[in-house]
């Protein structure tokens, strides 16, 4: 995990700091993610090109999306068949009760019901793409890429249990890196290096290594090689916020290993100037893994578009390597958007007690409370097991729960019917969805702000690549895990041209 402010408070200062977790794991965030596999407008991809990322527009990477998968559901100019990645859509036959009930609220809103979340970009209510393979298990990037097969190659060495600490750099070009393995320094020589550490951590071992900021480098005490303005700048997130019910017994999952995630609202805000597609809806059929968890049902809202952005510098705390500011909300057109979605979520949650699928329903946020409850533990899973039949037969018992762990009295009514109210609570409770990008973005070399090349290069060292979120120059509207692989797949091909 990693401390970093989520957005701002009233007064336009960072807020407290929240926990912002990270894997730390072979196969990274593809192991433990949300397994949703939705790619992003075409928009997205247009846009990247327009701001300087030659050969990243939508017809540029669409082949690249198609090559990395096999797509059980769907064939034709925009899926793939031969692909290592499977990828297949969340069954409506095995949606909860839940999710049927808001995909039914949706749909007499005015949404039409869709079937494919990567075919044409549209609005509209879809079940989830995920990369599950045929007998359910998880699709990380470790299984389907590290096989066997690719393990037992003679030139790979795989290293876990590793920490790259900084690279080396003589002059203009890279030499290698200093690691720490068991408590023990070690260098490893190296030509040609390709980061892949994520936006968070990437930009980190750059400024490192002296490639950042000039005088934020020099400040503290690290010589300058490659000037580089752009490092840190331009961090991007989907903000998010969300609204939950206490479900009522038919509503709920009645299979714990069955995929939460199993269907979505797409919509367009309307606001002018932003893309079609802007704002995401997500139908959670339960709220954790223990007892209590699978007794909540919940809608979590972002913005898809999103347009606030923060930095990632290196800090001057002894305890921590690094002071993430995501900046959450300090764009306008985000605060009034999220606005919005928490609205039509209420509305939504409303509909849904009328109809009878949940009891209560409260504002949800990522508190330390809720952290340290869903944390798995065996004293976690015997308390919620002792609570759950508890608030399911006291109103009582539920409301007064429920407050204890979301950290507030106030009901999602009494936020909508409040603007100066809901906006105090969203910038206390927005929260991101683990797609930090855009701190080492990809431009052209004459822009000062762009970090890397169209090809993922670093401006002004030799030797030196990216790969990973980072390079994104804007937020797409999607959960990051197939476009980053995307990413890959089209700097494995960059690489393998440059060879011949």
């Amino acid at each position: 995990m990693i401390k970093a402010s989520r957005g701002e408070t009233a007064t336009n200062q960072p807020s407290e700091p929240w926990l912002y977790e990270q894997a730390r794991i072979l196969g990274g965030g593809s192991s433990i993610n949300g397994i949703c596999a939705n790619r992003g407008s075409p928009h997205d991809y247009d846009e990247w090109e327009a701001l300087g990322a030659k050969g990243w527009a939508w017809s540029d990477v669409l082949p690249y999306f198609k090559r990395l998968e096999t797509d059980a559901d769907y064939d034709g100019p925009l899926h793939g068949q031969s692909g290592p990645m499977p990828i297949q859509r969340h069954s409506r036959a095995r949606w909860t009760g839940f999710t049927r009930n808001m995909a039914e609220i949706f749909s007499q809103m005015g949404y039409q019901r869709q079937d494919d979340q990567n075919g044409v970009w549209v609005d509209g209510i879809y079940p989830t793409c995920i990369n599950i393979d045929q007998q359910g298990r998880r699709a990380s990037t470790a299984l389907v890429y590290l096989s066997p097969e690719v393990r037992r190659r003679t030139n790979l060495a795989i290293l876990t249990e590793i920490s790259l600490n900084k690279l080396i750099i003589d002059g203009v070009r890279v030499q290698g890196g200093c690691f720490t393995s068991g408590g023990e320094a070690i260098t490893i020589p190296a030509r040609r290096v390709i980061i892949c550490a994520g936006a968070l951590q990437t930009p980190v071992l750059l400024m490192k290594s002296g490639i950042g900021p000039g005088a934020h480098l020099a400040e503290r005490g690290i010589a300058v090689h490659a000037a580089r303005p752009g490092v840190g700048e331009n961090l991007q997130e989907h903000p998010a916020v969300g609204v939950a019910g206490f479900l009522h017994q038919a509503a709920r999952l009645s299979d714990p290993e069955t995929h939460h995630l199993q269907a979505l609202l797409r919509y367009s805000s309307g606001m002018e100037g932003t893309p079609p597609g802007d704002m995401h809806i997500c139908i959670l059929s339960r709220g954790g893994w223990h007892a209590v968890g699978r007794r909540i049902g919940a809608l979590g809202c972002w913005v898809n578009k999103s347009y606030s952005k923060g930095r990632v510098r290196l800090s001057d705390s002894v305890d921590r390597s690094a002071d993430i500011d995501f900046r959450m909300l300090s764009d306008p057109r985000d605060m009034v958007r999220l606005k919005d979605a928490f609205r039509l979520t209420v509305r939504t949650m409303i509909a849904a007690q009328q109809m009878g699928a949940v009891h209560e329903i409260f504002p949800t946020g990522y508190s330390r409370r809720i952290r340290e409850l869903t944390r798995p533990s065996r004293l976690n899973a015997v308390m919620t097991a002792l609570a759950g039949p508890l608030m399911d037969h006291s109103p009582l018992v539920r409301r007064r729960m429920m407050s204890f762990g979301v950290g507030t009295q106030r009901s999602p009514t009494d936020l909508t019917s409040d603007d100066n109210l809901l906006e105090s609570h969203l910038r206390q409770r927005v929260a991101g969805n683990w797609h930090a990008c855009g701190t080492c973005r990809m431009g052209n070399e004459a822009d000062p702000m762009a970090v890397t090349d169209s090809a993922g290069h670093v401006i002004g060292v030799e030797g030196l690549s990216v790969c990973d979120a980072s390079l994104m120059p804007t937020i797409p509207c999607a959960n990051l895990n197939i476009p980053v692989i995307m990413m890959a797949e089209k700097a494995a091909a960059t690489i393998r041209n440059e060879r011949l």
